[in-house]
């Protein structure tokens, strides 16, 4: 748990440092208001899928002790690589724009190598609490749930 905790605070505070870094770099470079670059959206990926997603995991552990699960090693490492290449990814292309020069066709790629990761960190997460779920009532003795009754 104190894994999900810190990690969910580191992303906290980065993600809360990429919204001043997108405030400041804009201003200091001259861009337009309101005109689009990703570097915005650093900041909201990194509040929503680091540090809500990861205290919605502490709250599932805390309840279905998750981290009991084969796949939760696998899920935690899989999703933060995820969430850090994606959001990495996005201050680069964003700092780009800002600073008006041309984004490359690998730096997509790399940001969907970083979704990808995503996506399947979420696939592991459900895999592990699907298994803290299902395993423990399949795993009970047929003479418990009748001396229960």
């Amino acid at each position: 748990m104190q894994k999900l905790f810190y990690a969910s605070f580191a992303y906290m505070i980065v993600g809360v440092a990429s919204g001043l870094f997108y405030r400041e770099f804009t201003k200091a470079n001259d861009f337009p208001e309101g005109q689009f670059t990703q570097l915005g959206l650093a900041h909201t990926h990194l509040l929503t899928l680091g540090f809500i997603v990861l205290l919605i995991v502490l709250v599932i552990e805390k309840v279905f002790v998750i981290s009991k699960s084969h796949l939760f090693e696998w899920f935690f490492w899989v999703y933060n690589a995820g969430v850090i290449v994606t959001s990495a990814m996005l201050i680069w292309h964003g700092s780009l724009t800002v600073m008006g020069e041309e984004s490359t066709s690998a730096i997509a790629g790399i940001a969907g190598l970083g979704h990808i990761a995503l996506a399947a960190g979420m696939v592991l997460l459900f895999l592990a609490l699907r298994s803290r779920i299902v395993a423990p009532a399949a795993a009970q003795p047929v003479v418990e749930a009748t001396a229960a009754e």
